[in-house]
C-alpha cells in the first residue's frame, strides 16, 4: 500500500510561483511512477505532469509544458511541482497519484491507483 500526502497549496498572484510537495510511503516506490493531476470546480480531474520513480524521466501536459516542473528526491521519498507563470487558470485542486510503473506514460486519472488528498492552489488576477 501506498500512501500520498501533497502540501504547499496556497492563494498567489498571476504570473506568481508555488512549489507543491507529494511525501510518499509504503510499496516499492523504485517501481511506481508518480503524476500530478488538477481539478477545478465543475471541471474533469486532468493530467499535469508524471515523472517515473526509477529513472526520472518526465512527461508534461501541454498547457503547462514550460512552466511547471516535475522533479522527485530519492532520499526523501517526496515528488515535488514547480509552478511558475500561474495564471487564473491553473486554479484547482492539486493531486499527486502513483501507479506500477510501465514503459509509457499514463495520463488518465483511471490509470493511478493511489491517490493523495489534494492541496488547494488558487491563482488571483
Amino acid at each position: 500500500q501506498v500512501q500520498l500526502v501533497e502540501s504547499g497549496g496556497g492563494l498567489v498572484q498571476a504570473g506568481g510561483s508555488l512549489s507543491l510537495s507529494c511525501a510518499a510511503s509504503g510499496g516499492t516506490l523504485s517501481s511506481y511512477e508518480m503524476g500530478w493531476f488538477r481539478q477545478a470546480p465543475g471541471k474533469e480531474r486532468e493530467f499535469v505532469a508524471a515523472v517515473k520513480w526509477s529513472d526520472s524521466n518526465t512527461y508534461y501536459a501541454d498547457s503547462v509544458k514550460g512552466r511547471f516542473t516535475i522533479s522527485k528526491d530519492d532520499a526523501k521519498n517526496t515528488v515535488f511541482l514547480q509552478m511558475s507563470s500561474l495564471q487564473p487558470e491553473d486554479t484547482a485542486a492539486y493531486y499527486c497519484a502513483a501507479r506500477r510503473n510501465s514503459y509509457f506514460f499514463h495520463t488518465m486519472p483511471s490509470a493511478y491507483e493511489f491517490w493523495g488528498q489534494g492541496t488547494q492552489v488558487t491563482v488571483s488576477s
